[in-house]
């Protein structure tokens, strides 16, 4: 069987910790049974790997969180990143091709599609398990998981069942209603209808006669160079409420969507998570706080504060679900992030008077890993070693590099760093202007 998560989105209800580089799928704020710190995304994996799907994993991303996933998971799991940013049934689309052509999957290999995010727990994947044995059984084509509602929901679609089918837990579906208003949801409810998870299995063949509808490529290479072919539109959409031979598989056990502050905070293990004083008047409050600086907090009642180099968030819980209308006039540039080689975060960005730019990151350069061989073409760069060891080239030349070292790189210069031991040092970059693709890369081999 093949998995693929969908992995999108820039977080924005989750500010200041989620970003454009760092959806809300991958904050590690969640807490595992042996006390130490997942994201939503290791939490999902983990659970797929407990579950033993006997599953081999892809992701269906952007180019934007290629990175992090590599960060966070290593190099387990493949990863297909969209050259732009469409919708869900392009991303598939392009990774079903990627399995047929690039991995060579049979067109009779069973595929179950998931988001990346889901709160759940084992039940949850021993459903996955069920719909990929209905699929394999040829129930229907297209089997989709129905999430037993918990009140008449506005903010999900619904898939209304029809008959059981004989042998099986499956339904097939009557119809489906996109986010009715609660009236609408409530006849729903009485007519025993189910929450779109979002979770769906098919074979591959079946995918890839609908990707030909579009596109008869020959390779995968082929297919993304013409993905903006595919229509901006989403699975449900163009797939699911067209399919002519679908059914339901039913989960009725744990199942949130922790999109919002609100949500986010039920599920967290403790009131205060990094460098946080709570005094003894607060009621409700969650404090989550990433600056090194330290936040106080007394007297909070039904509150969550949050503190990153993006910002400084204040909000009663009951309108946290409103921020993401606030944020989108924030124009700010990602503060933190996430690489394969490590992470980055922004201490400062100040502009001068004559135009001049200076910005300053501290970087962590995990052991073994490497920035690659480039030049700047409008920027000089300092770089200060402040622990760790390892190896900087400049021009082509080596040498070894410590705490206390510092490393002056002039624009055009030739430049690598890697990291014998997990190394920092802070960047002070200097020029206009000061973007991410003011980077051109080489091959060095190390």
């Amino acid at each position: 069987m093949q998995l693929i998560f969908l992995s999108g989105g820039s977080g924005k209800r989750l500010w200041p910790l989620s970003n454009n580089a760092r959806s809300k799928q991958f904050l590690p704020l969640l807490e595992t049974e042996d006390g130490h710190m997942e994201s939503m995304v290791q939490r999902v994996v983990r659970q797929a790997r407990e579950a033993q799907l006997d599953a081999e994993i892809t992701f269906a991303t952007n180019a934007a969180q290629r990175d992090i996933i590599i960060n966070q998971l290593g190099t387990e799991v493949d990863i297909v990143a969209e050259p732009e940013r469409r919708d869900t049934f392009p991303a598939i689309a392009l990774a079903v091709s990627y399995l047929h052509f690039a991995k060579g999957c049979a067109d009779d290999e069973t595929v179950v599609v998931m988001p990346s995010d889901p709160y759940t727990e084992l039940g949850y994947f021993e459903t996955i398990g069920k719909m990929a044995k209905e699929v394999e059984r040829g129930v229907a084509e297209l089997v989709l998981m129905g999430i037993t509602p918990t009140y008449p929901s506005e903010k999900y679609g619904y898939v209304v069942p029809a008959s059981v089918l004989p042998n099986s837990e499956a339904h097939l579906v009557a119809r489906f209603t996109e986010k009715p208003s609660s009236e609408v949801a409530k006849g729903l409810l009485a007519e025993g209808a189910y929450w779109n998870g979002g979770v769906f299995a098919f074979k591959v063949g079946y995918m890839m006669n609908i990707v030909r509808q579009y596109m008869y490529a020959k390779s995968f290479e082929e297919t993304y160079a013409r993905y903006c072919e595919f229509p901006k539109i989403s699975f449900d959409y163009e797939v699911a409420e067209k399919a002519k031979s679908v059914a339901v598989v039913p989960y009725s056990g744990k199942w949130k969507d922790l999109g919002t502050w609100n949500t986010l905070t039920e599920e967290l293990g403790h009131h205060a998570i990094g460098n946080v004083l709570m005094g003894d008047a607060n009621e409700n409050t969650h404090v989550i706080n990433e600056l090194e600086v330290p936040v106080f907090c007394n007297g909070m009642k039904n509150t969550v504060v949050a503190a990153s180099p993006d910002g400084i968030l204040v909000c009663a819980k009951e309108h946290s679900e409103t921020i993401k209308q606030y944020v989108d006039k924030v124009s700010l540039r990602p503060m933190f992030e996430e690489r394969r080689w490590g992470t980055y975060k922004v201490l400062s960005d100040v502009a001068y008077s004559d135009g001049c730019r200076a910005l300053t990151k501290t970087i962590v350069l995990k052991a073994g890993k490497n920035i690659s061989y480039q030049i700047h073409h409008h920027r000089d760069e300092v770089w200060t070693i402040v622990d760790g060891e390892g190896v900087f080239v400049l021009d082509g030349e080596r040498r070894d590099i410590r705490r206390g070292d510092v490393c002056v790189i002039r624009r055009e210069q030739y430049h690598a760093i890697r990291a014998l031991t997990d190394l920092t040092f802070i960047e002070v970059q200097v020029g206009n202007p000061l973007v991410e693709e003011d980077i051109e890369r080489f091959e060095y081999k190390w």
